[in-house]
């Protein structure tokens, strides 16, 4: 009896740390996607000088066709309180002021703007969600360096 009850505790040890590693390692690959697409975004964003408002445009399109390449997908329901959100992704246009913000001095920046951008991992494991469903989504997000838009 006891070489019994040592066995199945041995095979719980083992899928435990399989599930943990399993999960880390969803978790990096999402994360890395995630990071990617916000690099991606500012990157179009500052190329084409702001002008991604419009659904369709060139802008959103590279954005969107970048997204599908790498596979990012995540829950399209997803929003912000004052972002713009869609695909998945949340865009916020910010003046440039001449003060301090998020450690970034701006001097004699009239009309200048940045874009703040949030991009979400989503890891859909029903167990997980089921469990802790506050878990459900984690954020990366980034600037965009000042720039006058060209409207």
């Amino acid at each position: 009896m006891r070489d019994a009850f040592g066995g199945i505790v041995n095979i719980t040890i083992i899928i435990v740390f399989l599930v943990i590693v399993s999960g880390y390692l969803a978790f990096n690959v999402n994360y890395t996607k995630a990071f990617r697409v916000k690099n991606k975004i500012i990157t179009t964003i500052e190329q084409y000088e702001g002008n991604c408002s419009m659904i369709n445009g060139a802008c959103d399109q590279a954005i969107t066709n970048y997204m599908r390449d790498i596979g990012y997908s995540v829950q399209t329901d997803f929003a912000l309180d004052g972002y713009t959100c869609r695909n998945g992704y949340c865009i916020q246009e910010v003046t440039a002021e001449n003060n301090t913000d998020d450690t970034i001095v701006f001097e004699n920046n009239d009309g200048k703007v940045y874009y703040k951008v949030v991009t979400v991992i989503y890891i859909d494991i029903p167990i997980i969600n089921k469990i802790m469903p506050q878990l459900k989504v984690f954020q990366v997000s980034g600037t965009t360096k000042v720039f006058r838009p060209t409207r």
